[in-house]
């Protein structure tokens, strides 16, 4: 399934006038307080998040998986479904590919695919946190920082390989996320299980094109729930210095534990230069994978705040990858990933509006109480209708949800793939 430009048009002649008086009113507003309207509305136009192809089907638990209907079961159908996001919301605009899910049978038929749809190939993502049919070594106990030598030159080589895949589908950059870990005390040796795994993403670093980037991710824990080799930031910090300059730490904001002061790891990296891309998703406990400002949209606010600043004032840090990282479990997967698509945009466009010069201010005067009212102020506003715009401009649809369920989107797919279908890979 295509959604054509008159479609959206269509859908789009319904609302226009209520959406442009929305927009008009808050428009003179900003602009009353000095702010560059028609500039905020082309960045957030420009702003695009990658959407990974493991996330249009659906989800699950330890316990159950509760397909959706219409999923899509291979790369083809996958990239189809990132069009259609695209297509509504125009902020969709690439794919990360996870290896070997969604290894193309044929490249150039999937790039000819992707180049139609209007999308491009972001970060490629290796698996060494699981074992694949007829693979000689398993990863029962790790990866790159497993004991095992072969076990180690096994996950180098698929690093390679996959990097080799994402050379020709133009992709820059590829995201290495370790599973490798201990259950319980004694099972590993900390300090060979981290030069292990040290020495072995050195060899991939060696393996990238000169102008790839290498994104180092960390997690406290998960599977392994005693340790977890590149279990924070600094870690992952450390393994991206060692390796080189196009290394740098990837931030999930799942893989935290409670109440961790994400933003200021985000200041720290991009002061350091460091902070190579961001997996968006949101949580009430831990990796909860939930849809992005579904708990804690003050805090993705506040995220932002550093991120456009970093983005501002640190020029020695690498141009960002942006994705969102999310389990579908009960929602139809690609409405949820609008909704995200949304909580992202919002997130930015409010960061856009601080006034960082009355900040700095403030901050000088130890003015703590202004303080809090600048990034307030900037909170508060409902900047919906500057989305709106953004999308309306880039010929996206005004209301992305309400265009999918007026086109009945999910009951096309199901008339197309079936009851049956179901995504391959996870």
């Amino acid at each position: 399934m295509q959604i054509d430009k008159e479609q959206i048009e269509d859908l789009n002649k319904s609302g226009l006038a209520n959406h442009k008086a929305s927009f008009d009113f808050l428009a003179n507003q900003l602009t009353k307080q000095g702010h560059e309207v028609d500039g905020i509305v082309k960045k957030l136009s420009q702003f695009q998040i990658a959407v990974p192809s493991w996330a249009l089907g659906a989800g699950g638990t330890r316990f159950a998986r509760f397909s959706y209907q219409g999923e899509p079961s291979n790369l083809n159908q996958k990239l189809e479904d990132v069009g259609l996001l695209h297509a509504l919301t125009q902020t969709a605009g690439s794919v990360s590919l996870h290896i070997p899910w969604d290894v193309p049978e044929d490249y150039l038929a999937i790039k000819e695919l992707a180049n139609l749809l209007n999308i491009t190939f972001d970060a490629v993502n290796s698996n060494t946190f699981q074992d694949q049919p007829n693979q000689k070594e398993t990863y029962k106990y790790g990866s790159l920082g497993d004991r095992s030598k072969a076990a180690r030159e096994q996950a180098i080589a698929h690093n390679i390989e996959v990097v080799k895949i994402g050379e020709q589908l133009g992709s820059k950059a590829l995201t290495v996320w370790l599973a490798d870990g201990a259950s319980f005390p004694g099972q590993n040796n900390f300090q060979e299980s981290l030069k292990n795994t040290e020495n072995s993403l050195k060899q991939i670093y060696d393996g990238l094109p000169l102008d790839w980037k290498l994104l180092i991710e960390y997690k406290p824990y998960e599977p392994n729930f005693y340790s977890t080799i590149i279990q924070d930031w600094g870690t992952s910090f450390m393994l991206a210095n060692a390796c080189g300059e196009r290394a740098t730490t990837l931030v999930d904001l799942g893989h935290h534990l409670p109440n961790t002061n994400i933003e200021q790891i985000v200041a720290t990296l991009m002061y350091k230069g460091r902070l190579g891309g961001f997996h968006f998703n949101d949580s009430k406990y831990g990796d909860d994978d939930l849809t992005v400002g579904s708990i804690k949209p003050y805090a993705l606010f506040l995220i932002f705040n550093e991120l456009v600043y970093g983005m501002q004032n640190n020029p020695q840090n690498p141009e960002l990858s942006w994705m969102i990282d999310a389990s579908h479990n009960l929602k139809d997967p690609l409405e949820d990933l609008i909704q995200s698509l949304e909580a992202i945009q919002e997130a930015y466009a409010k960061a856009l509006l601080i006034d960082q010069d009355a900040l700095k201010e403030a901050q000088k005067r130890s003015d703590v109480t202004l303080c809090q009212e600048i990034l307030q102020q900037a909170y508060r506003t409902d900047v919906r209708p500057l989305i709106q715009q953004a999308s309306f401009i880039a010929g996206g649809a005004i209301n992305p949800l309400e265009a999918y369920r007026t086109l009945e989107v999910r009951k096309s797919l199901i008339s197309e793939r079936g009851t049956d279908s179901k995504a391959s890979g996870l």
